[in-house]
């Protein structure tokens, strides 16, 4: 278990632990085009281009398409992550060290995932013109032709575009009453509330929004946001063997007793992969998470 242990004693501490505040786990891996099951260190996800429609003269032959075929190749990588609970420790905590531990995995292999992920988006040739927060006016100008970025490329608009942003970008974004008012967003479709069936995404022009903290540059004077859409990037998951031997799908998870230790090891494990498979389908867009929100 971690050395810090000790400060989760009963003679310091509350008897419930509460975990540092932390994203819970993946948030990405749904707006993705996904695999299952994998077995090996690579897998494909096949793109077929665009056709083109021909006339042709009565009896004559028609002229084929020869719609291109390609083969992105994702690479999966193994994680883990595991800790140890040593058995006296256990006797001086009043909380449930190893299911604690056991969620504090799960949320780590989540964000790895999410890692993956934006790495690849990241990787897209795309992008549009920076964001501008001089004024409401100017945010959603920005915000407008990204989207039209979007629409420029013939990205499908079927519902199935993906929006991520910075927390700063989300702040400015939320200054504009069609985005943050449900009288523009629908009730139905505002995104934390109980029981909301997006979760945690807002839909709005038709894009599904989030905030993230796992943007390349977030915080920083050079954060990226991206628009995606769902079959533009791939994540495959491993058929990682369970402890009956089996193959089963995403993450595993085992508790082992050591006695040489004293204490169990607490470990869980996946392996996965993202895909950038259509670059026309992510685009780009820069903001200075650094700069002031605007007040009007």
């Amino acid at each position: 278990m971690s050395t810090s242990i000790t400060t989760a004693f009963v003679a310091q501490y509350e008897s419930e632990v509460k975990h540092l505040f932390q994203r819970e786990g993946g948030m990405l891996r749904n707006a993705c085009r996904t695999k299952e099951n994998v077995v090996g260190l690579t897998t494909t996800f096949q793109v077929i281009g665009k056709g083109s429609a021909s006339t042709k003269a009565r009896h004559g032959v028609i002229t084929p398409m020869n719609v291109n075929h390609t083969a992105p190749t994702c690479t999966l990588v193994d994680f883990y992550a595991g800790d140890w609970v040593d058995r006296l420790d256990e006797a001086k905590i009043q909380h449930d060290e190893r299911m604690a531990l056991a969620q504090a995995g799960a949320y780590a292999l989540g964000r790895k995932v999410d890692d993956q992920i934006l790495t690849e988006l990241d990787n897209t040739s795309q992008t549009t013109a920076s964001w501008s927060v001089a004024s409401n006016a100017a945010t959603e100008n920005s915000f407008l032709n990204w989207i039209k970025a979007v629409d420029a490329l013939d990205v499908p608009n079927d519902g199935r575009r993906y929006g991520v942003l910075s927390a700063f970008a989300w702040a400015a974004a939320m200054k504009i009453q069609s985005f943050a008012r449900a009288d523009w967003v629908g009730a139905d479709r505002v995104p934390y509330r109980e029981g909301a069936p997006i979760g945690r995404w807002k839909d709005w022009n038709r894009v599904m929004w989030t905030v993230h903290t796992g943007i390349s540059g977030h915080g920083t004077a050079t954060s990226k946001g991206y628009i995606w859409h769902r079959n533009a990037i791939g994540y495959a998951t491993g058929a990682v063997p369970s402890n009956a031997g089996e193959q089963s799908n995403q993450v595993n998870a085992d508790i082992t007793w050591h006695g040489d230790r004293a204490a169990h090891f607490i470990n869980q494990w996946m392996s996965g992969g993202a895909k950038l498979i259509d670059d026309t389908g992510v685009v780009e867009c820069d903001f200075d998470d650094t700069a002031s929100l605007p007040t009007s």
